[in-house]
């Protein structure tokens, strides 16, 4: 019979564990590599506002560690883009995810859509997202002075609108004890300027009423409409006197939606007036995640954002 002796729990760190030294003919072993990071709770249903009788949602990633359970992470703030409709905040969540057993926090926002709600409604909700967040740093284990905003195409064009503009207009007054700054933005193939996109190749009507556009500011014609178009170009809140947190932009070469000279006409802008931009073509990427979720698109963004952040 096989003679067993207790062994108390032992009290050291991880690392210092001994390996087991078992291995029953037959077994495979594999060489392990913490490659994974942190593990990560998720928050799925985290009201952060109610307008026009919608209760806004953020998702909430945070890593977690037993050796440090109440480590503050810096702040990824995410906008899911969507045409500026209603969004799937669950579509990017695997690459979110990735990113955040890298060891950021991130909150995926959810924004009116603009059939509700046109423009600048979007942005408002991503400015009371923010400061929600700071005030409730604690609750969800953030630093609060390290705070991120990235989005996607309507998102992108959001985070670009919310980052250029921090505190001042167009804002709301909730949460207004704290700020909405941010230390920097990643804009990744967001329109830039509405009026235009169909002056270059696409699949989609950018300028009707029935337009993504044209929904956006109040189901108009964009063209017919240049005041309020005009108000959308993330570039015209831009100036050389007023500070612009460094911006990454990224874009596909063959998006189909977004034309490739939207993230050029903003570079251009932002290299005129002397700010902190970088600017990563896709070659061959279309619209959407689907090219850019790699680990080297992920790569460039969290090497960006530690830079800066």
């Amino acid at each position: 019979m096989e003679e067993l002796k207790l062994i108390p729990p032992l009290q050291i760190p991880p690392e210092s564990f001994p390996e087991s030294e078992e291995l029953p003919e037959g077994v495979k072993t594999v060489k392990w590599k913490d490659t994974f990071g942190y593990d990560v709770e998720f928050l799925p249903d985290e009201i952060y506002a109610n307008r026009d009788g919608i209760n806004l949602h953020l998702k909430v990633l945070i890593p977690r560690t037993m050796e440090e359970p109440d480590r503050q992470w810096p702040l990824i703030v995410f906008v899911q883009g969507s045409a500026w409709h209603r969004q799937d905040l669950y579509c990017h969540l695997p690459a979110l995810l990735r990113m955040s057993q890298r060891g950021y926090a991130i909150a995926i926002v959810e924004y009116r859509p603009s059939d509700i709600v046109p423009f600048p409604a979007q942005v408002q909700d991503t400015k009371t997202a923010i400061r929600f967040l700071r005030i409730n740093a604690s609750r969800y284990r953030i630093d609060p002075q390290h705070v991120a905003l990235w989005g996607d195409s309507s998102g992108g064009h959001t985070a670009l609108m919310t980052g250029f503009t921090g505190d001042d207009a167009p804002d709301m007054d909730a949460y207004r004890e704290q700020s909405a700054a941010v230390n920097c933005i990643v804009d990744w193939y967001g329109p830039t300027d509405i009026a235009k996109m169909n002056y270059y190749p696409s699949v989609q009507d950018h300028i009707g009423p029935e337009s993504p556009e044209g929904f956006v500011i109040g189901r108009k014609n964009v063209l017919e409409n240049p005041e309020l178009a005009e108000a959308t170009v993330p570039m015209n809140y831009l100036s050389r006197e007023k500070g612009t947190p460094p911006l990454l932009i990224m874009h596909g070469g063959s998006d189909m939606l977004v034309p490739f000279n939207q993230s050029c006409r903003l570079y251009h802008k932002m290299k005129e007036l002397g700010k902190t931009v970088e600017f990563v073509k896709l070659v061959g990427a279309n619209h959407g995640f689907g090219g850019f979720n790699c680990e080297e698109a992920l790569d460039v963004v969290e090497e960006f954002i530690k830079r800066y952040i």
